[in-house]
Protein backbone atom coordinates (compact mmCIF):
# COMPACT_ATOMS: atom_id res chain seq x y z
CA UNK A 1 0.00 0.00 0.00
CA UNK A 2 1.45 3.66 -1.03
CA UNK A 3 0.34 5.89 1.85
CA UNK A 4 0.38 9.38 0.57
CA UNK A 5 2.41 12.07 2.32
CA UNK A 6 -0.86 14.13 2.99
CA UNK A 7 -0.25 17.43 4.96
CA UNK A 8 -0.67 15.85 8.32
CA UNK A 9 1.70 13.54 8.01
CA UNK A 10 3.75 15.90 7.59
CA UNK A 11 3.25 18.04 10.25
CA UNK A 12 3.60 15.12 12.30
CA UNK A 13 6.78 13.50 11.15
CA UNK A 14 8.12 17.44 10.71
CA UNK A 15 6.80 18.69 14.53
CA UNK A 16 6.18 15.48 16.04
CA UNK A 17 2.56 16.50 16.94
CA UNK A 18 -0.40 17.90 14.94
CA UNK A 19 -0.41 21.61 13.26
CA UNK A 20 -2.97 23.36 12.02
CA UNK A 21 -3.19 25.44 9.21
CA UNK A 22 -5.12 28.98 10.07
CA UNK A 23 -7.19 30.53 7.53
CA UNK A 24 -6.39 34.47 7.22
CA UNK A 25 -8.23 36.53 4.79
CA UNK A 26 -7.26 40.58 5.04
CA UNK A 27 -9.29 43.81 3.56
CA UNK A 28 -7.40 45.88 1.05
CA UNK A 29 -6.16 42.31 -0.55
CA UNK A 30 -6.91 41.89 -4.45
CA UNK A 31 -5.12 40.86 -7.20
CA UNK A 32 -3.58 42.34 -10.32
CA UNK A 33 -6.66 40.31 -12.75
CA UNK A 34 -9.42 42.10 -10.68
CA UNK A 35 -7.55 45.38 -10.16
CA UNK A 36 -6.80 45.92 -13.87
CA UNK A 37 -3.19 46.30 -13.52
CA UNK A 38 -3.04 42.85 -16.04
CA UNK A 39 -6.98 42.06 -16.50
CA UNK A 40 -10.06 43.37 -15.11
CA UNK A 41 -12.69 40.71 -13.68
CA UNK A 42 -10.77 38.02 -12.24
CA UNK A 43 -10.49 34.75 -12.97
CA UNK A 44 -13.39 33.68 -14.58
CA UNK A 45 -14.30 30.78 -11.64
CA UNK A 46 -13.20 33.08 -8.82
CA UNK A 47 -15.37 34.00 -6.15
CA UNK A 48 -12.93 34.44 -2.99
CA UNK A 49 -15.72 33.71 0.02
CA UNK A 50 -16.64 30.29 -1.90
CA UNK A 51 -12.96 29.64 -1.00
CA UNK A 52 -12.51 31.16 2.53
CA UNK A 53 -14.11 30.36 5.36
CA UNK A 54 -12.61 33.85 6.90
CA UNK A 55 -13.44 36.10 3.97
CA UNK A 56 -17.42 35.85 4.97
CA UNK A 57 -16.58 37.63 8.30
CA UNK A 58 -15.13 40.57 6.41
CA UNK A 59 -17.01 43.66 6.00
CA UNK A 60 -19.22 43.66 3.05
CA UNK A 61 -18.33 46.71 2.01
CA UNK A 62 -15.55 47.32 -0.49
CA UNK A 63 -12.38 48.68 1.16
CA UNK A 64 -11.77 52.39 0.84
CA UNK A 65 -8.35 50.99 -0.44
CA UNK A 66 -6.94 48.12 -2.12
CA UNK A 67 -3.33 46.56 -1.75
CA UNK A 68 -1.21 46.83 -4.52
CA UNK A 69 2.72 47.76 -5.48
CA UNK A 70 2.78 51.18 -5.95
CA UNK A 71 1.13 52.17 -2.74
CA UNK A 72 3.78 54.56 -0.72
CA UNK A 73 1.34 54.34 2.56
CA UNK A 74 -1.09 51.97 4.06
CA UNK A 75 -3.97 53.26 5.71
CA UNK A 76 -5.49 49.72 6.07
CA UNK A 77 -2.34 48.62 8.13
CA UNK A 78 -3.86 49.06 11.55
CA UNK A 79 -7.08 47.48 10.78
CA UNK A 80 -5.13 44.57 8.83
CA UNK A 81 -2.92 43.94 11.86
CA UNK A 82 -6.69 44.06 14.05
CA UNK A 83 -8.14 41.68 11.64
CA UNK A 84 -4.62 39.58 11.76
CA UNK A 85 -4.99 38.79 15.43
CA UNK A 86 -8.81 38.26 16.06
CA UNK A 87 -8.85 35.94 12.94
CA UNK A 88 -5.67 33.88 14.47
CA UNK A 89 -6.93 33.77 17.97
CA UNK A 90 -10.68 32.86 16.65
CA UNK A 91 -9.32 29.67 14.29
CA UNK A 92 -6.40 28.89 17.35
CA UNK A 93 -8.50 29.08 20.39
CA UNK A 94 -11.51 26.54 18.46
CA UNK A 95 -9.08 24.07 17.63
CA UNK A 96 -7.37 24.04 20.76
CA UNK A 97 -10.78 23.72 22.55
CA UNK A 98 -12.41 21.05 20.33
CA UNK A 99 -9.38 18.91 18.92
CA UNK A 100 -6.24 19.40 21.25
CA UNK A 101 -4.11 21.25 18.59
CA UNK A 102 -1.10 23.52 20.10
CA UNK A 103 0.92 24.38 17.53
CA UNK A 104 -0.29 26.42 14.27
CA UNK A 105 0.92 27.25 10.78
CA UNK A 106 -0.77 30.91 9.51
CA UNK A 107 -2.14 30.53 6.09
CA UNK A 108 -2.73 33.94 4.52
CA UNK A 109 -5.13 32.39 2.02
CA UNK A 110 -7.28 34.89 -0.19
CA UNK A 111 -6.63 36.84 -3.00
CA UNK A 112 -3.12 37.77 -3.66
CA UNK A 113 -0.74 37.70 -0.57
CA UNK A 114 1.89 39.07 -1.61
CA UNK A 115 0.59 41.85 -4.12
CA UNK A 116 1.08 44.93 -1.70
CA UNK A 117 3.82 47.48 -0.67
CA UNK A 118 6.78 45.75 1.19
CA UNK A 119 6.52 47.41 4.63
CA UNK A 120 3.31 46.15 4.63
CA UNK A 121 3.79 42.63 3.74
CA UNK A 122 6.70 42.45 6.46
CA UNK A 123 4.24 44.02 9.21
CA UNK A 124 1.74 41.41 8.32
CA UNK A 125 4.04 39.03 8.37
CA UNK A 126 5.85 39.22 11.56
CA UNK A 127 2.59 39.75 13.17
CA UNK A 128 1.39 36.54 12.50
CA UNK A 129 4.55 34.94 13.47
CA UNK A 130 4.98 36.69 16.80
CA UNK A 131 2.25 34.56 17.71
CA UNK A 132 2.08 32.32 20.43
CA UNK A 133 2.86 28.46 19.00
CA UNK A 134 3.47 29.29 15.49
CA UNK A 135 5.63 27.45 13.30
CA UNK A 136 5.36 29.25 9.82
CA UNK A 137 3.23 30.63 7.38
CA UNK A 138 2.23 29.89 4.21
CA UNK A 139 1.26 32.25 1.72
CA UNK A 140 -1.37 31.89 -1.34
CA UNK A 141 -0.32 34.10 -4.10
CA UNK A 142 0.25 34.58 -7.78
CA UNK A 143 3.46 33.63 -10.17
CA UNK A 144 3.71 37.34 -11.14
CA UNK A 145 3.45 39.12 -8.01
CA UNK A 146 6.49 37.79 -6.04
CA UNK A 147 9.29 39.81 -6.05
CA UNK A 148 13.10 39.23 -5.05
CA UNK A 149 12.79 41.75 -2.08
CA UNK A 150 9.85 39.19 -0.59
CA UNK A 151 11.43 36.26 -1.57
CA UNK A 152 14.40 37.83 0.53
CA UNK A 153 12.69 38.29 3.81
CA UNK A 154 11.23 35.15 3.73
CA UNK A 155 14.18 33.29 3.37
CA UNK A 156 15.31 35.36 6.46
CA UNK A 157 12.65 33.59 8.40
CA UNK A 158 13.28 29.98 7.16
CA UNK A 159 16.77 30.76 8.19
CA UNK A 160 15.60 31.82 11.84
CA UNK A 161 13.78 28.27 12.13
CA UNK A 162 10.04 28.90 10.35
CA UNK A 163 8.40 26.85 8.60
CA UNK A 164 7.56 28.97 5.29
CA UNK A 165 5.47 27.66 2.46
CA UNK A 166 4.79 29.77 -1.38
CA UNK A 167 1.54 28.61 -2.44
CA UNK A 168 1.33 29.73 -6.15
CA UNK A 169 -1.98 29.26 -8.40
CA UNK A 170 -0.55 27.50 -11.17
CA UNK A 171 -3.72 25.84 -12.42
CA UNK A 172 -2.44 24.60 -15.68
CA UNK A 173 0.43 24.85 -18.15
CA UNK A 174 -1.38 25.82 -20.95
CA UNK A 175 -1.80 28.83 -22.39
CA UNK A 176 -4.53 29.00 -24.05
CA UNK A 177 -6.13 28.13 -20.76
CA UNK A 178 -4.69 30.54 -18.93
CA UNK A 179 -5.60 32.74 -21.07
CA UNK A 180 -9.30 31.64 -21.45
CA UNK A 181 -9.59 31.95 -17.61
CA UNK A 182 -8.79 35.14 -17.25
CA UNK A 183 -5.42 34.43 -15.19
CA UNK A 184 -3.29 37.61 -16.40
CA UNK A 185 -0.47 36.03 -16.81
CA UNK A 186 1.11 33.01 -18.72
CA UNK A 187 3.99 30.37 -18.00
CA UNK A 188 6.59 32.44 -19.15
CA UNK A 189 8.62 32.39 -16.13
CA UNK A 190 7.35 30.17 -13.88
CA UNK A 191 10.01 27.15 -14.23
CA UNK A 192 12.81 29.96 -12.98
CA UNK A 193 10.64 31.23 -10.17
CA UNK A 194 9.94 27.60 -9.08
CA UNK A 195 13.88 27.43 -8.48
CA UNK A 196 14.14 30.65 -7.11
CA UNK A 197 11.95 30.01 -4.57
CA UNK A 198 13.34 26.89 -3.52
CA UNK A 199 16.79 27.87 -3.77
CA UNK A 200 16.03 30.25 -0.38
CA UNK A 201 15.10 27.22 1.38
CA UNK A 202 11.24 28.26 1.04
CA UNK A 203 8.78 25.16 -0.14
CA UNK A 204 6.66 25.78 -2.67
CA UNK A 205 3.68 24.36 -2.83
CA UNK A 206 1.75 24.54 -6.30
CA UNK A 207 -2.17 24.68 -7.27
CA UNK A 208 -3.61 22.50 -10.27
CA UNK A 209 -7.56 22.63 -10.98
CA UNK A 210 -8.61 19.87 -13.03
CA UNK A 211 -11.75 20.38 -15.46
CA UNK A 212 -10.92 23.43 -16.94
CA UNK A 213 -12.65 24.34 -19.88
CA UNK A 214 -11.75 22.46 -23.25
CA UNK A 215 -8.96 20.91 -21.06
CA UNK A 216 -8.22 17.18 -21.67
CA UNK A 217 -7.04 14.39 -19.36
CA UNK A 218 -4.03 14.24 -20.77
CA UNK A 219 -3.48 18.10 -20.39
CA UNK A 220 -4.53 18.38 -16.81
CA UNK A 221 -2.20 15.29 -16.06
CA UNK A 222 1.21 17.00 -18.54
CA UNK A 223 0.49 19.77 -16.03
CA UNK A 224 1.30 18.28 -13.08
CA UNK A 225 4.35 16.04 -14.90
CA UNK A 226 5.62 19.38 -16.17
CA UNK A 227 5.43 20.84 -12.21
CA UNK A 228 7.17 18.05 -10.97
CA UNK A 229 9.65 18.26 -13.18
CA UNK A 230 9.71 21.85 -12.19
CA UNK A 231 10.52 20.79 -8.86
CA UNK A 232 7.69 21.05 -6.37
CA UNK A 233 7.65 20.41 -2.27
CA UNK A 234 3.78 20.67 -1.93
CA UNK A 235 0.44 19.91 -4.60
CA UNK A 236 -2.90 20.71 -4.01
CA UNK A 237 -5.71 19.56 -6.94
CA UNK A 238 -8.71 20.11 -6.83
CA UNK A 239 -11.69 19.97 -9.54
CA UNK A 240 -13.38 23.32 -11.47
CA UNK A 241 -16.80 23.96 -9.80
CA UNK A 242 -19.11 26.57 -10.65
CA UNK A 243 -20.85 29.47 -8.40
CA UNK A 244 -22.98 31.91 -8.65
CA UNK A 245 -21.80 35.44 -9.56
CA UNK A 246 -18.84 34.19 -11.83
CA UNK A 247 -18.36 34.56 -15.42
CA UNK A 248 -18.21 30.90 -15.35
CA UNK A 249 -21.43 30.81 -14.16
CA UNK A 250 -22.99 32.68 -17.52
CA UNK A 251 -20.41 30.08 -19.77
CA UNK A 252 -22.02 27.11 -18.02
CA UNK A 253 -25.82 28.86 -18.07
CA UNK A 254 -25.61 29.56 -21.72
CA UNK A 255 -24.32 25.52 -22.67
CA UNK A 256 -20.70 26.33 -23.34
CA UNK A 257 -19.22 24.65 -20.26
CA UNK A 258 -19.39 21.06 -19.15
CA UNK A 259 -18.32 20.33 -15.38
CA UNK A 260 -15.98 17.65 -14.95
CA UNK A 261 -18.18 14.19 -13.45
CA UNK A 262 -16.71 12.66 -10.22
CA UNK A 263 -15.69 9.69 -11.74
CA UNK A 264 -13.60 11.16 -14.56
CA UNK A 265 -11.92 13.53 -11.40
CA UNK A 266 -11.33 9.86 -9.71
CA UNK A 267 -10.09 8.76 -12.43
CA UNK A 268 -7.21 11.56 -12.59
CA UNK A 269 -6.57 11.90 -9.18
CA UNK A 270 -5.70 7.56 -9.18
CA UNK A 271 -3.33 8.24 -11.68
CA UNK A 272 -1.89 11.69 -10.37
CA UNK A 273 -1.38 10.33 -6.90
CA UNK A 274 0.23 7.24 -8.90
CA UNK A 275 2.54 10.06 -10.55
CA UNK A 276 3.38 11.71 -7.57
CA UNK A 277 6.41 10.90 -5.19
CA UNK A 278 5.82 9.86 -1.84
CA UNK A 279 8.03 12.73 -1.04
CA UNK A 280 5.80 15.60 -1.84
CA UNK A 281 3.05 16.47 0.07
CA UNK A 282 0.14 16.53 -1.45
CA UNK A 283 -2.22 18.91 0.84
CA UNK A 284 -5.56 18.77 -0.78
CA UNK A 285 -7.28 16.73 -3.55
CA UNK A 286 -11.25 17.88 -3.26
CA UNK A 287 -12.79 20.80 -2.84
CA UNK A 288 -16.03 22.70 -3.18
CA UNK A 289 -18.79 25.26 -2.43
CA UNK A 290 -21.03 24.14 0.64
CA UNK A 291 -24.12 26.31 0.28
CA UNK A 292 -26.58 27.59 -2.28
CA UNK A 293 -24.08 29.53 -4.40
CA UNK A 294 -22.96 26.07 -6.07
CA UNK A 295 -24.19 25.66 -9.17
CA UNK A 296 -22.60 22.67 -10.45
CA UNK A 297 -21.29 20.15 -10.37
CA UNK A 298 -23.60 19.37 -7.61
CA UNK A 299 -21.03 16.26 -5.86
CA UNK A 300 -18.72 19.21 -5.35
CA UNK A 301 -21.55 20.10 -2.55
CA UNK A 302 -20.66 17.48 0.07
CA UNK A 303 -16.65 17.38 0.87
CA UNK A 304 -17.46 13.97 3.12
CA UNK A 305 -19.36 12.09 0.13
CA UNK A 306 -16.61 13.19 -2.06
CA UNK A 307 -13.91 12.06 0.20
CA UNK A 308 -14.87 8.54 1.27
CA UNK A 309 -15.24 8.39 -2.97
CA UNK A 310 -12.02 9.02 -3.70
CA UNK A 311 -10.11 7.12 -0.80
CA UNK A 312 -12.42 3.79 -2.03
CA UNK A 313 -10.83 4.44 -5.42
CA UNK A 314 -7.61 5.20 -4.17
CA UNK A 315 -7.43 2.03 -1.94
CA UNK A 316 -8.48 -0.57 -4.96
CA UNK A 317 -5.51 0.27 -6.75
CA UNK A 318 -3.55 0.07 -3.18
CA UNK A 319 -2.93 3.49 -2.77
CA UNK A 320 -3.91 4.98 1.01
CA UNK A 321 -4.93 9.04 1.21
Amino acid sequence: MKKILTIGRYFKSRFGQRVRKIPISLEGFTCPNIDGSVAKGGCIYCRNESFSPSIAKLSSEKPSVMMNFKMTTNPLLKHQLDQLTEQFKWHSEFHKDKFEIRKYLVYFQSYTNTYAPFDTLKQLYEKALSFPNVVGMSIGTRVDCVEDEVLDLLEGYVKNGKEIWLEYGIQSVYDETLKATNRGHLTDGMKELFAKTRNRGIKLCAHLIYGLPNETPDMMLHSLRTILDWGIDGIKIHPLYVVEDTHLAKIYQSGKYTPIELEEYADLIVQSLQIIPTDVVVQRISAGAHDDTLLAPKWCFDKNIQMRYLRDRLKAVGIEY
